[in-house]
């Protein structure tokens, strides 16, 4: 067997790898509530999901297995890693109502409210999996991508522990803010609504003028607004994804 051409194939998978163990550590420390250490190998597992496309498609080194590999980390990495950093969030939300809240003796509605965020988890799953199978999602999504839902929560555990004396900081330990970002995240995980991709396959202007304004844009906002601007990027994706559906999709 040519190790080299073994070495190319398996290339793709190797970083796919890393960003399962990027979610896994994520969730570990999240659990442990260093959620900054938490955010940030999200992101790191979002940079190897990233990557790991680029690599398969730059090496011609696609293979059923990396796809199916592929979905299996993102479970992990997008779908178990931030549903523990919000299970902490909430905990923190409910210590701030009452400071004598403790899980272990907690009642079935507080569990329940507690253990939500578990939710995003399997609607990631379901997200995943109709990926798979969906023929539709070769070039662009439906339904928001399980990254960015990460990177969404994962940043506002960086917001919340950054700024404790913030508007933000309140806002984030609502308990019906987060009951509500639960919702909308599970929505909009398996919604029917198209999702551009940030693949970028070709350097022409014309190919990508949605990608390069959307860019620009999130490169602006992280500018002048640093990683508050995080959360914001990621709504404005989804609105400018709903908007290209609507209106710019049918206009040749």
């Amino acid at each position: 067997m040519n190790i080299g051409v073994t070495v190319k194939k398996s290339l793709p998978n190797f970083v796919t790898i890393l960003s399962l163990l990027s979610g896994s550590i994520a969730t570990v420390l999240a659990f442990q509530d260093n959620l900054i250490a938490a955010a940030c190998f999200i992101f790191a597992a979002a940079v190897f999901d990233f990557m790991d496309g680029m690599v398969a498609r730059a090496l011609k080194a696609y293979s059923p297995m990396g796809k199916e590999l592929d979905s299996l980390s993102d479970v992990i990495s997008f779908g178990m890693a931030p549903a523990a950093i919000l299970f902490r969030i909430l905990l923190m939300s409910l210590v701030k109502r009452d400071s004598s809240f403790n899980y272990e003796t907690a009642d079935a509605l507080h569990l329940v409210i507690l253990f939500s965020p578990f939710l995003i988890t399997a609607f990631s799953a379901l997200r995943l999996a109709k990926f798979n199978i969906d023929e539709r999602q070769t070039s662009s999504f439906i339904g928001l991508p399980t990254p960015a839902s990460a990177i969404f929560i994962a940043s506002l555990a960086l917001i919340l522990i950054g700024k404790t004396d913030s508007f933000l900081h309140s806002v984030i330990l609502n308990l019906g803010v987060l009951l509500g970002i639960i919702v909308v995240l599970c929505a909009l995980l398996v919604a029917e609504i198209p999702m551009f991709s940030l693949k970028i396959k070709s350097l022409r202007f014309a190919d990508n003028r949605l990608r390069y304004f959307f860019l620009l844009i999130a490169v602006l906002a992280l500018i002048f607004f640093n990683l508050y601007a995080i959360p914001f990027v990621i709504i404005f994706y989804v609105i400018l994804s709903i908007i290209n559906d609507i209106f710019l999709s049918h206009v040749k």
